[in-house]
């Protein structure tokens, strides 16, 4: 099973930005959808966005505005990039990998997510 590597997790307060990294080691990143997960104190975990093999993006309805997933090809690396950070976004957030190879559906509910990893944590103070 492919361990994602997520990292860019920290302490931040309220209006603050992050950027979250994802690696896959020994998968190339364009060749599969790719997502980031999230999960916040007593709620179940929610998708964040997802990001197919032609670097089209898409966003849960929670997430649209302050969300930006990206993907740098030549680093093989995913990205979140989280704006305006309020309390409510502290968490772990996750990155996933399809387990079908990329042309398949690529979306948070409509495809099966196959490798993930340990999570990084963010934590947003008022």
């Amino acid at each position: 099973e492919v361990q994602l590597v997520e990292s860019g997790g920290g302490s931040v307060q309220a209006g603050g930005s992050l950027t979250l990294s994802c690696e896959a080691p020994g998968y190339t990143v364009s060749s599969y959808c790719m997502a980031w997960f999230r999960q916040t104190p007593g709620k179940a975990r929610e998708g964040v966005a997802t990001i197919d093999g032609r670097g089209t993006s898409s966003y849960a309805d929670s997430t649209k505005g302050r969300f930006t997933i990206s993907r740098d090809n030549a680093k093989n690396t995913l990205y979140l990039r989280v704006i305006s950070l309020v309390p409510e976004d502290s968490g772990w957030y996750y990155c996933a990998l399809a387990q079908r190879l990329w042309p398949s559906t690529c979306s948070l509910s409509g495809t099966s997510f196959g490798s993930w990893g340990r999570g990084t944590k963010v934590s947003v103070s008022s």
